[in-house]
């Protein structure tokens, strides 16, 4: 052997001594150090989660007309995602040659400042004739004319695919396929809506051209199936109205198939009408929450308090507790949105989706390079969904200068496992870590240095933004300080 490896391997052989024996916890001679650190009551945008905006609401003008091009609502407290809702035909206006600007436009505007992406594709419209692409039926789709709310004519006029027919499933397919290269699995894209069925894309034909509901049943199977095997890696959902917007009940087999397939549920639309039938599928709700994001939207604003359903907004508050929702919609102006009803919509910020919570956190004072080393932490979700996209919590030891010194990371303890709770009454998780700082490399030096708190990636990338101050602009949070001293 080398001399050089000879050297080496006494080297190492003496780091063995002094970590493999792993004699647990280094004891403190100045004693733990403890922080309960405060909610700061802050609204957070964090993601699988958060308001939705509705920039295309079926039609283009509405509401994303509202805002200057430079406008992405970063005023609006808790908006994550764009809601881009917009006809087939508006698309893909002759076969093969795709208008992607109509959603690439605003999508990048909201990209570019961090925000996600959400969209439906619709086949029927009650405004339009064409919501699925003239070209589709004189390709030979079967279709029927239709007036709104009289059902099939002759002469209507709006026209409605035979949603089951064979040549419209290829050609929608066909556009699924450029849809899904674009944005499945693309990190941008937040959720796709399954909205190929029924009017608006909301999953019934009632108003339109009434297809008989044992018919619906089996076409609806279809394009989950559809959607599914061209979107394995995006999250997927579907309206509640598949079922019957009204159908009273909380399971049935059409929605137990979507969840089956990974396919969530989408509330299409609450508050319509007032108490008592302001909603009816939040039971349906309880099978879809525990196991993905649950997405709510209410409806048109200025409609519902024309039509006296809104009242004074804590409804909406309700349904996210009733639903568990992780979602929750924007349909409307965003500014007078958020104008008329900043109460609520503060209220629904704390509870909306997931909230972590560090009550508290201890570790010692003084920590010897290389040697274990004890945190313990208590954790709550005072939100009302789990926090379905996971996380890790990470200390890392930071420099005045913010240089990171350590990157000390646990994935024993992942948040998505935290429990929910009625508001004030999560439980607490309590959790032992136990780390090491400097153990063989990097080279680190004794000093004074912040300690910071961070939930994420296992690898300690910062993802999650947790309610605390102390923020490094990274979303790890300084609570205190730690002394690393050198091993005797």
């Amino acid at each position: 052997m080398k001399p050089s490896m000879l050297f080496l391997a006494a080297w190492l052989g003496f780091a063995a001594v002094g970590h493999g024996a792993n004699p647990g916890p280094e004891p403190s001679g100045e004693g733990v150090a403890v922080a309960r650190p405060d909610d700061t009551g802050e609204p957070l945008v964090n993601p699988g989660m958060g308001w939705t905006m509705h920039y295309y609401s079926n039609v283009p003008a509405a509401y994303g007309a509202h805002l200057a091009a430079g406008d992405t609502a970063d005023w609006f407290p808790g908006l994550s995602t764009v809601y881009l809702r917009i006809p087939w035909s508006m698309v893909e206006p002759e076969e093969g040659r795709f208008n992607w600007a109509i959603l690439d436009t605003p999508a990048q505007r909201w990209i570019a400042r961090g925000k996600k992406v959400a969209l439906r594709i619709t086949c029927s419209e009650n405004w339009m004739p064409w919501a699925t692409p003239e070209w589709v039926k004189d390709a030979g789709a079967k279709g029927t004319f239709y007036d709104f709310g009289k059902g099939p004519v002759d002469k209507g006029a709006c026209w409605d695919p035979d949603f089951g027919d064979a040549v419209f499933l290829e050609k929608f397919g066909r556009f699924l396929a450029a849809l899904a290269a674009r944005y499945d699995g693309n990190p941008a894209v937040a959720f796709i809506d399954i909205g190929s069925f029924g009017l608006w894309g909301e999953g019934h034909t009632h108003m339109s051209s009434r297809v008989p509901d044992d018919r619906a049943d089996k076409i609806i199977r279809r394009h989950i199936d559809l959607h599914v095997a061209h979107f394995p890696h995006t999250l997927l959902c579907i309206s509640d109205d598949i079922v019957g917007h009204d159908a009273p009940g909380d399971r049935f087999p059409l929605t137990d198939h979507a969840l089956s397939k990974g396919v969530t549920l989408r509330d299409d639309s609450i508050m319509v009408q007032p108490p008592p039938r302001h909603w009816h599928h939040a039971g349906l709700a309880q099978a879809f929450w525990p196991k993905l994001p649950v997405i709510l939207e209410h409806e048109h604003y200025g409609g519902a308090k024309e039509r006296g359903s809104w009242g004074d907004g804590s409804r909406l508050l309700e349904a996210v507790e009733e639903y568990h929702a992780s979602y929750l919609s924007i349909h409307w102006n965003p500014r007078v949105f958020l104008d008329e009803n900043r109460a609520v919509i503060d209220a629904i910020n704390r509870r909306l989706g997931y909230r972590l919570q560090l009550r508290e956190i201890g570790w010692p004072d003084a920590i010897v390079i290389g040697r274990p080393f004890r945190v313990d932490s208590a954790w709550v979700n005072a939100g009302v969904a789990p926090c379905h996209p996971g996380g890790f919590m990470t200390i890392t030891i930071k420099d005045d200068d913010g240089a990171i010194i350590a990157v000390l990371s646990d994935e024993s303890l992942d948040m998505q496992t935290l429990a929910v709770g009625p508001p004030g009454e999560a439980p607490v998780t309590k959790h032992a870590s136990e780390f090491t700082a400097g153990r063989i490399a990097p080279a680190t030096r004794p000093g004074r240095y912040g300690l910071h708190v961070s939930v994420g990636r296992r690898d300690g990338t910062p993802m999650i933004a947790l309610p605390l101050q102390g923020d490094d602009g990274q979303r790890r949070y300084e609570v205190g300080k730690v002394t690393l001293v050198a091993p005797p």
